[in-house]
């Protein structure tokens, strides 16, 4: 499939309308957007549900705060309102409602007076990018603060501020989203993405956006060959408590997983490989990318830092790469609000994105065992399939055909053939199909293990 192409989206707004997936993804932004999400409370429910409605049978499941989860424990509920900076004359130095990102996450609640000297104690800039507001986050450690652009802070002057953080932080839920497909086998493709970051685009609503058309094309393939498991998770937290309460059954049943991440810009292609960095996942994933952009940065394990770390950690172990556009860190916008909507997030890098991980699921679901059935090379001009012209660059096709018969024993699949031939995969599919109809080969995925 091209960048672009369209696709059918299935949802209360657009009922088997077909539309481009790049405009789907980016509309779906436009309206999480504004939510202020977080590991836990009403953000992340309120985008749920907006989710659940582009996929009807996606599943909200939640866990206690105090629940353990292997290592760790669910936190308390944080549940944000508000949050703004007054000064003594009544004018708000911030506020929330105009950037989500005015308050550090997880902030405790706080109605204050302090002089400027100690509220600059609670105020975090980002000094390099002195014209944006930095993300920041205290989790695991009660505090309270504001996230500014550093041009604001210095023209603060000295006086009384009133400090206000409308919110709760106290036992409650957290709360994550999980979509089961069943296809013809119990073996399972992985998807993963997390719903707690704020107002930012490439990290991190391009990940949930794209995972939902992905989803919702995942649905309306026919014959699915494998099953499916798509989870919208708080990163880290939210991945760990996923694993502790289906870890066998994932190790069991997973062949290969992609963890789905800053996914939507138009600047590059990036990889990074799981932990055991030779998974059918990772050799896909740069099949995929070579075919796309033969320059695209590759990674390694060091260079993690999303909730691969737990899929790929020992013990999990399970065969999870990413495909990204420009890896978070890697670019500058990152983690400020900078990362907007349009400006570093594009339709076009949403449905670059999108096509990527298409394919490389394209490539499972398509990939098989083939075997020749003849001894010797097939006939192939009795049935049509070579041409009755000889002429410089008339036998490439030929020669791509024939190259693969060569390999087709029964040993290798049709994706290792493509990989020992470095043919793209879909060339070698197209191939097969007119063998496979002749009878010339013949699928042996079953004998060769296949569930």
């Amino acid at each position: 499939m091209e960048q672009g192409s369209p696709i059918t989206i299935s949802s209360s707004k657009l009922e088997k309308e077909t539309l481009d997936v790049g405009a789907y993804c980016f509309e779906l932004a436009k309206e999480l957007w504004p939510i202020t999400r977080s590991l836990t409370g009403p953000g992340v429910r309120e985008t749920l549900k907006i989710l659940e409605r582009e996929l009807p049978n996606l599943q909200t499941h939640s866990a206690e705060s105090g629940d353990k989860a292997f290592d760790w424990t669910v936190p308390d509920e944080w549940v944000f309102r508000h949050a703004y900076i007054e000064a003594e004359n009544g004018d708000r130095i911030i506020d929330s409602a105009h950037n989500n990102l005015h308050v550090v996450g997880y902030s405790e609640p706080v109605d204050t007076r302090l002089p400027l000297e100690e509220l600059l104690e609670h105020i975090y800039t980002q000094n390099n990018q002195p014209d944006s507001i930095p993300y920041v986050t205290s989790y695991y450690k009660r505090r309270w603060g504001f996230c500014m652009s550093e041009i604001q802070k210095s023209q603060l002057s000295s006086g009384l501020y009133r400090a206000v953080i409308d919110a709760d932080l106290e036992p409650g839920q957290m709360n994550y989203g999980e979509l089961l497909v069943q296809g013809k086998s119990s073996k399972e493709i992985f998807l993963s993405t997390y719903i707690c970051h704020p107002s930012m685009a490439n990290n991190e609503l391009s990940g949930p956006v794209v995972t939902t058309a992905l989803a919702n094309w995942i649905m309306g393939l026919e014959n699915r060959r494998y099953s499916y498991r798509i989870v919208f998770v708080p990163e880290t937290i939210g991945s760990i408590l996923y694993l502790s309460r289906n870890l066998e059954q994932m190790k069991q049943a997973i062949v290969a997983g992609f963890n789905v991440s800053c996914i939507g810009d138009d600047r590059s292609y990036s990889f990074l490989p799981s932990r055991n960095g030779d998974t059918i996942a990772d050799r896909v994933a740069r099949h995929v990318l070579r075919g796309i952009d033969p320059h695209y940065k590759s990674y390694t394990w060091l260079d993690r830092g999303s909730d691969e770390r737990q899929y790929c950690s020992p013990g999990a172990d399970l065969p999870v790469a990413s495909i990204m556009r420009t890896k978070y860190g890697m670019y500058p916008e990152y983690h400020t609000s900078l990362d907007t909507l349009g400006g570093v997030v594009t339709a076009s890098g949403l449905a670059g994105g999108f096509a990527a991980l298409q394919q490389a699921i394209t490539i499972l679901e398509q990939d098989f065992v083939p075997l020749s059935t003849t001894v010797g090379e097939p006939q192939l001009g009795k049935r049509g399939l070579y041409p009755d012209i000889s002429q410089k660059g008339s036998t490439s096709r030929v020669k791509d055909m024939m190259d693969m018969i060569s390999f087709c024993d029964g040993t290798r699949s049709l994706f290792e053939i493509a990989e020992l031939l470095s043919v793209p995969f879909a060339r070698l599919h197209e191939l097969a199909q007119p063998l496979l109809a002749q009878q010339l080969l013949c699928d042996v995925s079953g004998q060769a293990g296949e569930n």
